[in-house]
């Protein structure tokens, strides 16, 4: 439990720091309607759904806490109906994540074998070890990055020379998918400019992340018994809106009942600005001078 001793600490240093000077704020909770909302207000609404979306800045820290207490928050709900999925697992090490869970291997071993982010022992550890602790069953839902690269250099087409077990590790083909390059522009701009890609390039780089987002959708699908409630946590662009795996998910599992959350980091707390409403279900809000976690 090294990890969560220092993920604890650096937070009591913040809450102390918020409380030496009570005008400081670390965040705030919004709902679709841009009024502000307790925890439990917004626990109690997410509390209604089968499956939450928990849409994250991957470098704040305050997103992966909320993470945290809304996992622990919903598990308090639902016991052992409920289940764990990360955008950040990849299909390919389930096993790894069952044997590590089941302690047949160690957590240096999962630790080395299992592809991690490079901010994991920082911000997505606690949510694991959590679910280990308590036996909740953690659900690897991303494609594994190999064959979304695959697509990025060669486009959907490509999956089809795969054999039938790396299939396996991804959702069923052909992916469902139609480009609209106006709308890509918009969600992969920023990355367009750094990187300088062609139209052709955007292209392919959408069905990249149309293979993960389907990816997603469907392990989320298939482990979702009559009773089940589900817990996913994801970058914002997986989420935001109803899009990325929303729609993937409800083409796999019409029926489901879906609620998200996402994460802003803004200048100014105290309300919500009217641009960001219809992103999600409740809003996570951020100083953005908060520190980064890298």
């Amino acid at each position: 439990m090294k990890h969560t001793g220092i993920y604890i600490i650096s937070f009591l240093f913040t809450a102390l720091s918020a409380t030496a000077n009570p005008t400081l704020e670390s965040y705030r909770l919004y709902d679709n309607s841009g009024k502000e909302v307790s925890f439990g207000e917004m626990v109690d609404s997410l509390g209604e759904a089968e499956v939450v979306f928990i849409g994250e800045n991957h470098n704040c820290p305050i997103s992966h806490w909320m993470e945290y207490e809304i996992t622990k928050a919903l598990h308090d709900k639902h016991g052992d109906k409920l289940k764990i999925g990360e955008e950040m697992l990849e299909a390919d090490n389930q096993l790894l994540i069952d044997e590590y869970f089941s302690n047949l291997i160690s957590y240096d071993r999962f630790e080395t074998e299992a592809r991690l982010w490079d901010n994991y022992s920082t911000d997505y550890y606690p949510v694991v070890y959590y679910a280990k602790d308590n036996g909740i069953p953690m659900i690897a839902t991303n494609v594994p990055r190999r064959y979304a690269n695959a697509v990025n250099n060669g486009g959907l087409e490509c999956l089809e020379a795969f054999t039938q077990e790396a299939k396996n590790y991804m959702a069923p083909l052909p992916i469902p998918f139609e480009y609209d390059e106006e709308g890509s522009a918009d969600k992969f701009g920023i990355m367009m400019m750094l990187s300088r890609k062609t139209p052709e390039e955007m292209k392919r780089l959408a069905e990249a992340q149309a293979l993960k987002d389907a990816t997603m959708g469907w392990f989320i699908s298939k482990n979702m018994e009559p009773d089940t409630r589900f817990v996913h946590l994801n970058g914002t662009m997986h989420s935001n809106g109803g899009e990325g795996i929303i729609p993937y998910l409800k083409h796999y599992r019409p029926e489901t009942k879906i609620a998200t959350v996402t994460s802003l980091r803004v200048e100014d707390i105290t309300s919500l600005d009217p641009e960001y409403l219809g992103m999600a279900d409740f809003y996570i809000v951020v100083p953005e001078d908060f520190p980064t976690s890298y």
